[in-house]
């Protein structure tokens, strides 16, 4: 498929949710054992979450963003924050918490690129919609929820069905591995949200289905408008319901694939709201992914859109 260009029409997009840290400990063999140490390559910070990561990808991708949360009245916090604000996120709407930290994982990447992870919710389970400024929803193209399985079902649809009513699009994207319950918890969300973005283990999860057309399927009868899944190695998956669409993903080098899943979010949001379609959104989420997944965390490697499209094209042409 030969690629097509995005509109370079600015977007304005808020990303609401799961703000984290990441710690990323690269070179990691073996968990030594009683107090002995060993040697890594690298430790490094990156901005991550399903609201965090994805505003940070957003970003460079030509977007002005404007993302809101919890965090804690920490130096994690500080050190999260700054990381957006470097991005050019607009980061005014993290809320600190007291008496609970910021949100955190330390991820031990492996040499084949798995990363195993130690979490810490902190201050995303205390994210309420009474921390949104007045003016959140103002001037708004499109709205991300970030894991609204932190927000339950009924809040989560208030927030999305606010926005829904003033003409923003909205996205969703889940932190949670998936199960029947969880889509039972976050059920009434689901007529509000424009575009879905599981990945595999979490669709099978929600909808029981080893069949992925069919959960995503399941998903849009429950009034998703349209399922947009990752596969891993295997690509994307996009079902609305009329059309079915499967995408490859590109052959790169991994390194490391923490923060592909917003990475893949935040290039098919940028591909839609820039009149692209579904197959070429998913092809963009997907090169954002496969250049995030040649270095360390979300903000890993130098790209904009405009180096995205040109790899693209460029693979078009193999």
């Amino acid at each position: 498929m030969t690629p097509t260009s995005p509109s370079t029409v600015p977007l304005t997009i808020a990303t609401v949710g799961v703000h984290v840290l990441d710690i990323h400990v690269v070179g990691i063999e073996a968990i030594p054992q009683n107090s002995d140490g060993a040697l890594v390559e690298s430790i490094g910070f990156s901005a991550a979450g399903t609201a965090g990561g994805t505003a940070l990808v957003l970003a460079r991708l030509g977007a002005a963003v404007r993302t809101h949360g919890a965090i804690g009245a920490d130096s994690i916090g500080r050190s999260l924050t700054a990381l957006l604000d470097a991005e050019g996120v607009d980061t005014r709407g993290l809320v600190p918490k007291a008496g609970v930290q910021t949100s955190s994982s330390v991820i031990p990447v492996r040499p084949n690129g798995d990363r195993p992870a130690w979490h810490c919710i902190g201050a995303n389970a205390q994210f309420v919609l009474d921390d949104l400024d007045p003016g959140a929803l103002d001037g708004l193209d499109h709205l991300h929820l970030g894991g609204p399985e932190f927000l339950g079902g009924p809040v989560a649809a208030e927030l999305l069905g606010r926005a829904r009513d003033r003409g923003i699009t909205t996205s969703a994207d889940l932190l949670s591995g998936g199960d029947p319950g969880l889509l039972e918890w976050i059920g009434d969300a689901l007529p509000h949200i424009d575009y879905l973005m599981p990945n595999d283990e979490q669709t099978r999860g929600l909808t029981g289905s080893d069949d992925l057309a069919d959960g995503a399927r399941a998903l849009v009868d429950r009034g998703v408008g349209c399922v947009a899944l990752t596969r891993g190695a295997d690509g994307a998956l996009v079902v609305t319901g009329d059309d079915t669409v499967a995408v490859p993903a590109y052959s790169v080098d991994v390194v490391d694939t923490t923060g592909c899943g917003d990475a893949f979010s935040a290039g098919f949001i940028t591909g839609r709201l820039r009149g692209l379609g579904l197959a070429d959104s998913a092809e963009l989420g997907c090169a954002v992914a496969a250049h995030v997944t040649q270095g360390i965390g979300t903000a890993a490697n130098s790209y904009d859109l405009d180096a995205i499209e040109t790899f693209r094209r460029a693979h078009a042409a193999d």
